[in-house]
């Protein structure tokens, strides 16, 4: 019986798909605007990319979902272990690429941690509800945005000030965090924060403090093993001043911590699973941003400080003993781009970015001194941009790298689209796209570095089209790309001297697929949402990465107070692997396809001031594997409440 109900209840949903795209991701009016693939503000008609954009709308319809859980609904993209133990570290996967070929951007300026054996930020340290807006562009884009943008940009713009003098929020819910097998529907999960903002005369402000606690789930999968507490605090302040009508000052500073008991797995049935495992990470960021505009462009400075400290207490079951590891790292980054406006058709970008990097570590095994481990990037690109009145759209550019350790190295991009005048809008497009990938400070300096590294390098080419039907009812868009990696950096063990290293791997690896979404407004209060994801990678990248994968989502508003919405997805069957400690190797294992559905009620009890939600994650309980030995979430509730003050 149980088995006939959830085929019905997944075949209804399937039947969605086919006119659906996912509800979290609009695909927008080909009028809204979009910065990805400029900088600076432009009508996304005008864009020869498909950016997928999240509002504050579309995020207030995932209320209790996080920022991995969010990303991981658009359409190219998969965020792995989202689904596992709060404190599980994430795999970013755009096009066949992972974390360290996924550039993450906040309100504009470029994030890392410097200390990681590959450049790659952690997400986990953003709470979703500090988040305003996000805009998601795949392919390779380093020649706008440099080092590591070789698969896909996230950029996250963090919330700011309302137009009123002072207006206050705050926020709070518990939800249960079971396996399917634990039916301990208990308060294990709880979020809470608080903001305060506003609007008087040349200022503006926001503050705002976030705190997330969860327990009762083991990050490692199986029975007998304690569970795993996760516990985050975000702090946020920004401050803007409006100098004159042409120049403009933010501030931005930011205090993200979180702490949490780990495990880590040798096989598929689980190793090291103790109390004593216990991980600390601290990220501190401040910058300023000043904007001026003058009659025929604008000049923007986005700069930034991050200092990110991550410390590790883990058990050591062969001595019987606690290790203790630290890593810091230091990074500053300093973007300025001048746009210059021609004539309305043509505008052109001039910019310099620099970066500086370093860190240290100290681990029973080595230490590493930022004395020695640094270095610093510059980078100057220039982007054309032409817009004609006939519909035809170009954007071109190239960027030259500066590099302290390997010297030089060059990427360009070329992205024509054009709008077809008929009695719907048809906007088709095309790019070619290099991008380049910085040896890490990590993978250069440590015992195991070799400084003669150079930058991986990426091309992608894409072509696809975005239309908007039925005045505007129905709205599509659809991409297929094919990607390549040459000199990738990969670590090496040779076996005859036991010497081991990071090397660039010769030879090419391909990634190549088809990204569409699709949305249909059936009326005023009734909207079906979709997309599906093609992925297919050569045997070296093909690892978690599902071929097939289907998001569809119903959203039902029958009142201006009242939403309804359900959510599913399907994931394929995707390849893994684990170190089988009886045989000293790795082995290959293969993690079967899965599907969730979720669903969330929402109404206004004081309409724009008081809301309250109720959310069910994974309603049939389905049982299923996101990395091998690790743990995933079964059936879940959650409430909560919103007061705008």
């Amino acid at each position: 019986m149980k088995k006939t109900v959830k085929a019905v209840a997944i075949l209804a949903l399937l039947n969605t798909c086919a006119y659906a795209q996912q509800d979290s991701v609009k695909v927008n009016p080909l009028k809204e605007v979009v910065l990805s693939d400029t900088k600076f503000a432009q009508s996304k008609e005008k864009s020869g990319k498909v950016i997928e954009v999240i509002t504050a709308e579309d995020l207030n319809k995932k209320s209790g979902q996080s920022l991995a859980t969010v990303l991981s609904q658009v359409a190219g993209v998969e965020i792995n272990g989202n689904q596992s133990a709060n404190g599980k570290n994430l795999g970013y996967y755009i096009r066949g690429g992972k974390n360290r070929q996924v550039l993450i951007l906040i309100d504009g300026i470029p994030v890392t941690d410097a200390s990681g054996i590959s450049f790659e930020y952690d997400l986990r340290l953003l709470p979703v509800e500090q988040v305003e807006r996000i805009e998601i562009m795949k392919g390779a884009a380093s020649t706008l945005y440099g080092t590591g943008a070789a698969t896909g940009v996230i950029n996250i713009t963090l919330k700011k000030s309302a137009k009123k003098e002072i207006q206050g929020n705050a926020y709070v819910s518990i939800g249960s965090n079971n396996t399917s097998d634990n039916y301990k529907y208990k308060g294990h999960d709880f979020n809470q924060g608080l903001s305060v903002n506003g609007d008087f005369k040349k200022v503006n402000y926001f503050a705002g403090f976030n705190s997330t606690e969860t327990k009762g789930m083991s990050q490692i999968a199986g029975e007998n093993y304690e569970p795993d507490s996760f516990s985050r605090q975000n702090l946020l302040a920004k401050l803007g001043f409006k100098a004159t009508q042409k120049l403009s000052l933010d501030f931005f500073g930011n205090y993200d911590r979180i702490k949490n008991d780990f495990d880590f797995t040798f096989d598929n049935t689980g190793f090291n699973d103790t109390d004593a495992n216990v991980t600390t990470s601290e990220q501190i960021r401040f910058g300023v941003s000043p904007k001026y505009k003058y009659n025929k462009g604008e000049f923007v400075l986005n700069s930034g400080f991050t200092k990110i400290t991550r410390d590790y207490n883990e058990f050591n079951a062969f001595t019987s003993t606690t290790d203790y590891s630290v890593y810091d790292s230091r990074s500053v980054v300093v973007d300025g781009f001048n746009k210059y406006n021609f004539n309305k058709q043509l505008f052109v970008i001039l910019g310099v970015t620099y970066q500086f990097n370093d860190m240290k570590s100290q681990t029973p095994f080595s230490s590493i001194e930022n004395e020695s481990t640094k270095f610093n990037i510059l980078d100057g690109y220039t982007v054309l941009v032409y817009n004609s009145d006939f519909g035809l759209n170009i954007n071109a550019g190239g960027r030259l790298n500066r590099h302290s350790a390997y010297g030089e190295n060059n990427v360009c991009n070329f992205n024509p689209s054009y709008n077809f005048k008929t009695s719907f809008p048809l906007k088709v497009l095309a790019s070619y796209s290099t991008a380049y990938i910085t040896p890490s400070l990590y993978q250069l300096y440590s015992e195991y570095g070799n400084e003669d590294l150079t930058p991986e390098k990426n091309a992608t080419v894409e072509a696809g089209f975005e239309t908007e039907l039925f005045n505007k009812k129905v709205k599509l868009n659809a991409v297929g790309f094919f990607r390549s990696q040459t000199n990738a950096i990969d670590f090496y063990f040779d076996s005859s001297t036991f010497e081991a290293y990071y090397v660039n791997v010769n030879g090419e690896t391909k990634a190549k697929g088809v990204e569409t979404s699709l949305n249909i407004a059936l009326t005023s209060k009734l909207q079906l949402n979709g997309n599906y994801t093609f992925t297919q990678v050569d045997e070296a990248l093909d690892r978690l990465i599902p071929r097939h994968k289907v998001n569809a989502g119903l959203d039902f508003q029958p009142t201006t107070r009242t939403l309804f919405n359900v959510n599913y997805q399907y994931f394929d069957a995707r390849n893994d692997a684990f170190y089988d400690a009886n045989i000293f190797s790795v082995q290959p294992a293969k993690l079967g396809s899965y599907q969730l559905v979720n669903a969330l009620v929402k109404y206004e009890l004081i309409k724009s001031r008081l809301t309250i939600f109720g959310a069910a994650t994974n309603i049939l309980n389905e049982e299923y594997v996101e990395n091998v030995g690790y743990s995933t979430r079964g059936r879940n509730f959650k409430i909560g409440l919103n007061i705008l003050l």
